[in-house]
């Protein structure tokens, strides 16, 4: 089954480790993600919603898996990727998605719970990301 949702995935370690999250203006804090273009490879379109959304360029470094959401049933495929500038603790990028928003960006403790101002689909997304990593 192909991926239709790529999720970049970000990481940072400060006091711990830490993913590059978002505030939508009007839906709530987010991970970036967005869709697979019809024969678009999945670190790919991972890399192009980066920077579509969050104005980075990256590289895709490594495959995460895919999970199902129980919540949309879309198939995500998440992909570690690589930003070589060093970025700040928060910042605003202006992204074209929905007629323009501005998105305010920040770092999320991937160990800590996510609290209520983050849809259940994320809060799964994030769930599915701690999994992942803390059996590699």
């Amino acid at each position: 089954m192909e991926a239709d949702k790529a999720c970049p995935v970000v990481l940072r370690t400060r006091e711990a480790l830490e993913i590059l999250a978002f505030e939508h203006p009007l839906a709530g804090l987010q991970l970036v993600k967005g869709s697979v273009e019809p024969g678009e490879p999945t670190d790919l379109a991972a890399v192009r919603e980066l920077k579509e959304e969050a104005g980075l360029r990256s590289t895709p470094t490594r495959n995460l898996g895919q999970w199902r959401s129980r919540v949309t049933g879309h198939l995500w495929a998440f992909h570690e990727c690589h930003v070589a500038q060093d970025l700040p603790n928060t910042w605003v990028h202006f992204a074209e998605d929905d007629g323009g928003h501005e998105f305010r960006f920040f770092w999320h403790p991937l160990m800590s719970e996510p609290s209520d101002q983050w849809h259940q689909v994320f809060k799964d997304a994030l769930a599915f990301i701690r999994t992942t990593l803390s059996d590699a």
